[in-house]
């Protein structure tokens, strides 16, 4: 079975700075599509950030310059470090993956906006 679990979520005030954490596991972490989505209420869910084949990254505008996806050497975490926050990021924030597509980081949003694995999301509140 595959499974991903959301870490590090939090409260914070304006300007301070989070680090989410996905794990995956019964599955090969490698370089398939996988990327973080936020969620408000009953809002749709909010493509954050995504990382594709090579390393290869793309983000909200919203959001860039400030967060950053990546990979860990071991390939069995992906990461979310998120500076310079805002109460605007306040949201659910989930991890997404598609374990058979591969791609560029483009092609992974719009993948992971049809479907894919989904964690059951960390909390990020922010305060002003």
């Amino acid at each position: 079975q595959a499974q991903l679990v959301e870490s590090g979520g939090g409260s914070v005030q304006a300007g301070g700075s989070l680090r989410l954490s996905c794990a995956a596991s019964g599955v090969t972490y490698s370089g398939y599509c996988m990327g973080w989505f936020r969620q408000v209420g009953g809002k749709e869910r909010e493509g954050v950030a995504v990382i594709g084949i090579s390393g290869t990254t793309t983000y909200a505008d919203s959001v860039k310059g400030r967060f950053t996806i990546s990979r860990d050497n071991a390939k069995s975490t992906l990461t979310l470090q998120m500076d310079s926050l805002k109460p605007e990021d306040t949201a659910m924030y989930y991890c997404a993956a598609d374990f058979s597509k591969f791609g560029s980081a483009g092609y992974c949003l719009d993948v992971l906006r049809r479907g894919g694995h989904w964690g059951q999301g960390t909390q990020v509140t922010v305060s002003s």
